[in-house]
């Protein structure tokens, strides 16, 4: 019993070193976007504020179905803290949004509202 408490703590060190190395390795942009819209998301975009055009999907060829969350990953060289938003759900309607400070928001619940027709984001 006393082995396998001592395996497991030593399991647990080395996980929270590989945390907090991979934390040294992110940006401070980084951030997840949380599918809670009851759709799913073909394409998502996210460009540097004011850009006038899209920069590549960062889905590739996913789907983010509901319930589903994706992480986005910044360089860590990167400095810029506001981007736009652009998601596409699988029928060809989108939403966007501009100026997310990034810098300050770790997770964007996105939601749709069946009343109104608008998609919603949550920031955290």
């Amino acid at each position: 019993m006393i082995l396998k408490n001592v395996a497991a703590k030593a399991l647990l060190v080395a996980s929270s070193l590989f945390l907090m190395h991979g934390a040294a390795l992110a940006g401070q942009q980084d951030f997840t976007i949380v599918n809670k819209t009851g759709y799913p998301l073909k394409h998502i975009y996210v460009s540097e504020n004011n850009n006038n055009s899209w920069d590549e999907d960062i889905l590739g060829r996913d789907i983010l179905n509901d319930g589903e969350y994706f992480e986005v990953a910044f360089a860590k060289a990167e400095k810029t803290c506001k981007w736009d938003m652009k998601v596409v759900y699988d029928d060809g309607e989108s939403a966007v949004w501009d100026g997310l400070n990034l810098c300050q928001i770790s997770k964007l619940t996105l939601k749709w509202n069946k009343n109104t027709g608008v998609t919603s984001a949550q920031t955290e």
